[in-house]
């Protein structure tokens, strides 16, 4: 588990209160926000009528030839790369266990410190520094080589690997009194520390949704309050609608780091932060962020930021379950390791490994969760923000490094997002029941409009 990991599971959920203090911009002239292109002839409605199944396979043939071909393998190459991330991880968990390293990082820490909950602390530390640096060569790939071969990335090498390090630092300043407290409950609970190491997963998670925006994100990039009025009052006229009201827009920076959209509104605890990215901005026309705003406002006010802590927390759950059913039988096959027990530090590359391949086995599972969860932002998104054409518009953008059109199979097992197709179909079918948003107007004298 990392930061960015985090990052990715709470969706950078997190409250806004204690901002970083900033001297807020003065107000720039802006370039002309872009505008809509027009939808596909099968999209307009011109005709009348609009046939949600054509109007999607229009929609879908705007991304074709060599960007589409880019598009499917770099989302594909990612289905190789979960496999190897797993055997990554695998050869390094025994790699610590058969030569005795983990051992004596336990050893080591002990003769730090005599309290429990630090000597775990101080060998999750040194644990963490060594799976990353062990796994440094498949992470510059993925991370850097990978991207920049598809166009992903902006950052330099060394950009890259300032932000590596100050993941790699973030990763051992809160992962490392985790996981301390982890193996505080399981020395407390020996018999079911695993139920109870679901219910802190949970709370860990809910933790980072809190703590992103204040300590994790400003690591990375500069938010600021985006003064853009064209912006902003069409963002936040949208949220009071939707019973949200907030007086700020903020503006990160990703595009140091990256050309993909995205935007969130983020929060726990009645609190509550909408946050664009600046490639939202430049890139995409106001009702393609009106789209994708709505979305982002269905998260918070469904209450996801809650339902993925719970969610998370019952999948830790079952997977510490898990690990609790086989660590002994396998610990006792290799007396060599010198791991002592369960509630020994240095058997949590056995921890670590039997836990991965849970995860890599429910990934399916898991995938399906999230993307239920996704399908209902967007829904609630159609309904809010009522931009059809704007949602199917971003769907196409995203679809510059995921894969449009997937099979049924590679749907369920790999997206954690509805794919592309799914995604244009259901903003077809939300305007062919809308006809206002696209028939011609009713000629004086005639009952009724167009049919």
């Amino acid at each position: 588990m990392t930061i960015s990991v985090l990052l990715l599971a709470a969706g950078i959920l997190s409250a806004p209160w204690a901002a970083p203090a900033r001297t807020e911009p003065a107000a720039t002239v802006r370039a002309p926000l872009p505008a809509l292109a027009p939808p596909p002839a099968e999209a307009s409605g011109v005709t009348g009528s609009l046939d949600v199944e054509a109007a999607t396979r229009a929609y879908l043939g705007e991304l074709s030839g060599p960007a589409r071909a880019r598009s499917d393998a770099y989302f594909e190459g990612g289905y190789w790369l979960m496999l190897w991330n797993f055997l990554s991880g695998a050869f390094i968990a025994l790699l610590l266990l058969f030569t005795g390293y983990s051992a004596r990082m336990r050893d080591r820490a002990e003769r730090i410190t005599r309290r429990a909950y630090w000597r775990s602390a101080a060998y999750a530390a040194q644990y963490l520094v060594a799976v990353a640096v062990l796994s440094f060569p498949l992470e510059l790939y993925q991370g850097y080589f990978r991207e920049h071969a598809y166009g992903l990335s902006h950052l330099t090498l060394g950009g890259w690997l300032g932000e590596w390090a100050k993941g790699l630092s973030l990763d051992v300043v809160l992962l490392a009194p985790a996981l301390a407290v982890l193996y505080a409950i399981v020395r407390r609970v020996p018999r079911t520390w695993w139920l109870w190491g679901g219910v802190a997963a949970a709370a860990f998670v809910l933790f980072t949704i809190v703590l992103a925006p204040v300590v994790i994100v400003p690591v990375f990039n500069h938010p600021t309050r985006l003064t853009d009025e064209r912006v902003t009052a069409a963002v936040l006229s949208l949220a009071r609608a939707n019973g949200l009201a907030t007086d700020d827009v903020w503006e990160v920076d990703a595009s140091k780091q990256t050309s993909r959209i995205s935007a969130n509104v983020s929060g726990a605890l009645g609190t509550a932060r909408i946050t664009l990215n600046d490639n939202l901005l430049a890139r995409c026309s106001l009702p393609e962020i009106r789209a994708v705003m709505g979305h982002e406002l269905g998260h918070y006010l469904m209450g996801h930021q809650y339902l993925v802590a719970f969610a998370l927390g019952v999948l830790a759950l079952i997977g510490l379950a898990v690990v609790h059913a086989l660590f002994q039988r396998i610990r006792d096959r290799f007396p060599g390791w010198g791991v002592r027990s369960i509630d020994d530090p240095a058997g949590l590359p056995l921890v670590a490994l039997l836990f991965s391949a849970y995860v890599l086995v429910a990934t399916p599972l898991t995938n399906s969760l999230t993307r239920s969860i996704e399908q209902q932002a967007d829904s609630f998104g159609l309904n809010a923000a009522g931009e059809p054409d704007g949602f199917a518009r971003a769907a196409l953008r995203l679809a510059e490094y995921r894969k449009l059109e997937p099979t049924p199979l590679e749907e369920f097992v790999f997206y954690d997002h509805p794919s592309g197709r799914t995604r244009i179909r259901a903003a077809m079918r939300w305007k062919a029941e809308h006809p206002e948003t696209w028939a011609p107007p009713a000629q004086p004298g005639r009952e009724g409009g167009s049919r």
